[in-house]
């Protein structure tokens, strides 16, 4: 267990969001915390105990009327003495608990993200788990929650704490082999014995990072990019989507430049879907960048959607996008005939409603399948997958390394655990904390 680090200050916050509401959560830690309830409510509570007072400033005059909780260090969110204030949400009475709290001697508002950040600094969870509770605040589909909850709980960081302890038992067993490699109760051949596991543990560590762009689209959503000649129908149907006029309808050629997104939750899953610049030759130098930009959107797309007009059918020029997966959708269908079975996926009229519950249905059936289920704990973030990366190329030069020195092979291994640390926060990380606690809310 890491040791409590003290911090000088007293840092305070509202904790429960935006004011009115109905009850305000006024949060604060630090050494002042136990003074600062005895002055504000007579006395302190007994510990983890709700107890009902009068809050009072400094000068004795009263705030509210509330509830008042106590939690002593260690045993509370940040390791040091916490304390919650449980007031009337009204932005008067928030606002002379706040004034009441700065009144005491190195008491000060906290920053985003301060009250995780000692709590990591004291050893009560990794930076994972610190991650975790910021998407679970950020969510919001039922996969996010899902997600985020099972990252929060500690799941993550104990899969990768495991892997790092691969790591060092590894090591370990090669610097026996060098120091002591004449004792009868050292394994006589480090190859049999860590190179077979590195290879097991380097694959794992593969299919860890390629199940990662599962973890993206749940975190981040599904990308949906509509594409299609001109008047196609691209902006109509994220208006039929969306549910509201988000994108202008026009006859016109060229009315839509840049690109739109909305948001979806379908079936619990984040889908953004994007409406595009209409694919066509164009002299125009403004809509040429659009059309460039939805082409380069496209491409990097999870699905794309080709809008044909049936009335007019021309076909976008879609040779410049790279993508795996591409439904090709009939479009006013309404003011045309039933086309070929086989020619279109779907077929739609956002003027009738036509196919549009099928193509919801579609679109969340395909954004399950790529995100998968969540038994498993998924890397979430850029940086984990890029320091995961690191380490399984790391093993994989140990492995490789058949010529090598034991000790270069050994540093190899020894650079693999680096990463993995850096992902948990055990080791040199001072560099992304900022960053890292930044993505919190003030009062958390």
């Amino acid at each position: 267990m890491k040791q409590t680090h003290v911090f000088g200050e007293t840092i305070f916050a509202l904790s429960s969001g935006r004011l009115p509401s109905g009850v305000a959560v006024v949060r604060i830690s630090g050494p002042q915390t136990r003074f600062v309830i005895e002055t504000i409510c007579g006395n302190l509570p007994e510990a983890r105990y709700a107890a009902l007072r009068t809050f009072k400033d400094t000068q004795a005059s009263a705030i509210d009327r509330g509830l008042v909780l106590f939690f002593p260090a260690p045993h509370s969110f940040t390791g040091e003495d916490c304390g919650e204030f449980h007031l009337h949400g009204g932005k008067a009475v928030v606002d002379a608990m706040l004034s009441a709290l700065y009144a005491f001697e190195d008491c000060r508002m906290a920053e985003a993200g301060e009250f995780t950040r000692r709590a990591f600094a004291n050893g009560k969870f990794d930076l994972t788990v610190a991650e975790g509770l910021a998407d679970l605040i950020a969510a919001e589909t039922d996969s996010q929650r899902r997600l985020a909850l099972q990252i929060s709980s500690g799941a993550q960081a104990q899969l990768y704490a495991s892997w790092r302890t691969e790591l060092i038992r590894a090591r370990a067993l090669i610097e026996a082999e060098l120091d002591f490699a004449d004792e009868a109760d050292v394994p006589g051949s480090v190859s049999d014995q860590v190179w077979h596991s590195m290879r097991d543990l380097a694959e794992r560590i593969r299919k860890h990072v390629a199940d990662g762009k599962r973890g993206v689209i749940i975190r981040d959503g599904f990308r949906v990019v509509i594409v299609g000649a001109p008047n196609a129908g691209k902006s109509s149907l994220l208006n039929a989507l969306a549910g509201s006029d988000v994108a202008i309808v026009s006859d016109e050629p060229g009315t839509t430049r840049d690109l739109i997104e909305i948001k979806l939750d379908l079936a619990g899953l984040p889908v953004l879907v994007t409406d595009t610049a209409g694919l066509r030759e164009t002299e125009g130098k403004v809509e040429k960048i659009g059309i460039g930009r939805a082409l380069e959107r496209a491409s990097s797309a999870d699905l794309v959607l080709a809008l044909i007009d049936l009335s007019d059918p021309i076909a976008p020029a879609l040779n410049d996008i790279e993508t795996g997966a591409m439904l090709k959708v009939g479009t006013k269908s309404d003011l045309a005939p039933a086309p070929a079975a086989a020619d279109y996926d779907l077929t739609i009229s956002t003027r009738s409603g036509t196919g549009l519950a099928d193509l919801l249905k579609v679109l969340a059936y395909r954004a399950e399948l790529a995100a998968g289920n969540l038994s498993d704990p998924l890397p979430t973030r850029r940086r984990h997958l890029e320091l995961l990366v690191e380490t399984s190329n790391e093993v994989d030069t140990a492995i490789q390394e058949v010529r090598a020195p034991l000790e270069v092979r050994a540093e190899f291994l020894r650079r693999a655990s680096h990463s993995l640390g850096r992902i948990t926060g055990d080791v040199d990380v001072e560099d992304i904390l900022d960053v890292v606690f930044s993505q919190f809310c003030i009062g958390k």
